[in-house]
């Protein structure tokens, strides 16, 4: 099934009517492909869409929501398949949706997307937020790589109060995002120049392995990730998680050592684990796997 819906250049605002059971307020989301139309230099009224995957809900209870933003290179069907195949409860629990970055990209720096993804997935929030069967305070960010990078924004840059989880995997933040003083924001050309506070009191889990060839896990020049001039330099993960937990209230010292170890996962945790970093010793670019569903959850559900 196909829906459309308009983002307004002004505005953030979204033709509900299409939704099933239109024509009144709180309608509901199904599973289905939508569309927010969007308009940017490479393309002109844009149909850009949108998975959703609406589990079985006998009792009519409303669902949190869950949006997972593919890596650069990856489509959201693909990654759609491989997370209700590989995190089933989740997948029974959550309304999931998953957004297509323009030509398989998200823009942060230098990215083959030029389109605001930011403004794009928080038309998605909105128009979700405003149906029926969803919990509209209760909204996850889930991001691989390029998609974490745009986790990252969305955290440092969003005002939307219905977001309130962050799941940022093998992207710790990069140094346009946060210059070593301040957090920035994107900007509509990239430049990373306007100071930006991020949104108090969300969550936020990062994960990296140690032997990540993409994104070093001690900071530094990617050494395949473009920008504009030269190569996308990251902050060191431990330094990253920090970071936001400063952001997010925290006064004390940086964690030198793991709050705990599970296994060959190192956990830094912060704020009672409301920021928590997963160090997964001896994993490259697919780290994310290294975190079991169970763990995912509790981040989510908020259980200790």
């Amino acid at each position: 099934m196909k829906r459309t819906f308009t983002l307004l250049p002004a505005l953030l605002l979204v033709h509900l009517a299409a939704l099933r059971g239109a024509d009144t307020p709180n309608a509901k989301i199904s599973s289905g492909t939508y569309f927010i139309r969007q308009s940017w230099s490479q393309e002109q009224d844009f149909p850009r869409p949108y998975h959703v995957h609406v589990p079985a809900n006998s009792d009519n209870r409303k669902l949190p929501i869950l949006i997972f933003l593919h890596g650069n290179g990856g489509s959201a069907n693909s990654a759609m398949n491989g997370f209700l195949r590989q995190r089933p409860t989740i997948a029974a629990r959550y309304v999931t949706v998953f957004p297509d970055g323009y030509r398989e990209s998200w823009n942060i720096s230098a990215e083959r997307s030029k389109a605001d993804d930011r403004r794009f997935i928080e038309a998605i929030v909105e128009t979700l937020a405003a149906c029926g069967n969803v919990q509209p305070d209760n909204f996850t960010i889930m991001g691989v790589s390029n998609g974490a990078a745009l986790a990252n924004q969305l955290a440092i840059e969003s005002r939307l109060p219905n977001l309130c989880n962050y799941v940022t995997a093998v992207s710790p933040l990069n140094v346009l995002q946060h210059d070593g003083q301040n957090f920035k924001a994107k900007g509509d050309d990239n430049g990373y120049e306007a100071v930006a506070t991020p949104r108090n009191g969300v969550r936020i889990m990062n994960i990296s392995g140690t032997e990540d060839r993409l994104i070093p896990y001690h900071g530094g020049p990617s050494p395949v990730i473009p920008a504009k001039n030269g190569k996308l330099g990251f902050v060191a993960a431990e330094e990253s998680i920090f970071l936001w937990a400063k952001a997010m209230g925290y006064r004390g010292e940086k964690l030198t050592n793991p709050s705990s170890t599970v296994g060959k996962l190192e956990v830094f945790s912060y704020l009672d684990g409301a920021i928590i970093h997963y160090k997964a010793l001896g994993e490259g670019h697919g780290a994310a796997g290294a975190i079991e569903e169970a763990t995912l959850l509790r981040f989510l559900e908020n259980k200790r």
